[in-house]
């Protein structure tokens, strides 16, 4: 059986009867877990092995666990600081940013391939332009050569750990405000400055055969009247054919405010396939992928096929191994040290 072009969750610790007859469809490619379906790294294990038995090639699981707020899995698992945090230490030394997101990012990925999980949507290539809520400090920094430095220690780090990187959100949703799980932002700015800044850290990331790239759910009128991630012009024009990218597009959660432009679910993954995406997380609403699997034909296209089955995860290490390795010791430890006081809040 193939990797289908649907990436959807489920509701538990574990897997219900449901759950599993979900995901053995033909049009499932992925699961994404949320703080709901952790308890303890040992039960996350069991559930991603659970997760993987059910098909060959194993469907591709993955997670949000950026860090600071957005942290799916916290407690057995390092604490890790927004990205905002490498930005600041950049500023005072930047050879020390770069180590300490490297060391970071594999502390991150090596948990969590641990676990099994294939995937954490890392980093975010975003500009902090002071202007957007929702990306905030989860953006490394306002200057492009910072955030393409972070950005490409964070992949570095993942990569060492056996897990490709995820680079989000394309172009760039740093400098609106609105929040696309709750409007439709538009950024009225011009390619060619668009082209300058924000595409520029992945410019540097794709050159290291970056694998994978989510689109944001915001319009560039002057490209495309459709979001980023609905927009042939932006996966296959921009970031295909212009930047030579030859990784994996993810859409973002088809579930959020921003994509109902297009229509129905069903519509909403249509002109998603169309755009040119591989993989489209439906989050939190099985009503809508129930009618999606009834309504949605068969999806079989070769290239998608490869550029997913090199998501799934490399090499790991057992997590006891892990935690006694002299790397993650010290970068756990200075982590902690540096985050003493700090207060982030928590999205689940």
């Amino acid at each position: 059986m193939s990797l289908g072009p649907l990436m959807v969750d489920v509701a538990g610790t574990g897997l219900g009867a449901e759950d599993r007859e979900l995901l053995q469809h033909p049009l499932i490619g992925g699961v994404i877990l949320f703080t709901r379906n952790y308890a303890d790294p040992g039960q996350l294990g069991a559930l991603v092995a659970d997760i993987h038995a059910l098909r060959t090639p194993p469907l591709v699981v993955a997670v949000d666990q950026e860090g600071g707020r957005v942290q799916r899995f916290r407690d057995g698992f390092t604490r890790l600081p927004p990205a905002r945090f490498f930005g600041e230490v950049y500023e005072r030394d930047p050879s020390a940013a770069r180590r300490l997101a490297e060391s970071s990012a594999w502390v991150m990925a090596a948990e969590l391939r641990a676990a099994g999980v294939d995937l954490s949507f890392a980093p975010v290539l975003d500009l902090d332009y002071g202007r957007s809520v929702v990306i905030g400090d989860r953006a490394f920094h306002h200057t492009l050569k910072a955030v393409a430095e972070l950005g490409r220690a964070w992949l570095l780090g993942m990569r060492r750990a056996g897990m490709a990187a995820t680079a989000k959100h394309f172009p760039g949703h740093g400098a609106v405000s609105g929040d696309s799980h709750h409007v439709l932002p538009v950024d009225e700015r011009e390619l060619d400055e668009i082209r300058r800044r924000d595409l520029y850290p992945y410019t540097q990331l794709i050159r290291l055969e970056l694998l994978s790239v989510m689109m944001a759910h915001v319009v560039y009128p002057s490209v495309d009247r459709m979001p980023a991630s609905l927009s042939r012009r932006w996966i296959e024009g921009e970031l295909r054919h212009r930047l030579d990218f030859k990784g994996a597009v993810f859409c973002d959660d088809l579930s959020m405010h921003a994509a109902e432009i297009a229509g129905s679910p069903v519509e909403r993954v249509r002109a998603a396939l169309t755009a040119g995406c591989d993989m489209l997380p439906v989050c939190n609403n099985r009503a809508a992928v129930q009618a999606i699997l009834g309504e949605l034909g068969t999806n079989k296209h070769p290239m998608s096929q490869w550029r997913l089955a090199r998501l799934h995860g490399g090499v790991s290490i057992a997590l006891d191994d892990l935690h006694a390795s002299r790397e993650w010791r010290e970068t756990h430890a200075e982590l902690e040290h540096l985050q003493t006081g700090a207060d982030f809040k928590l999205e689940t």
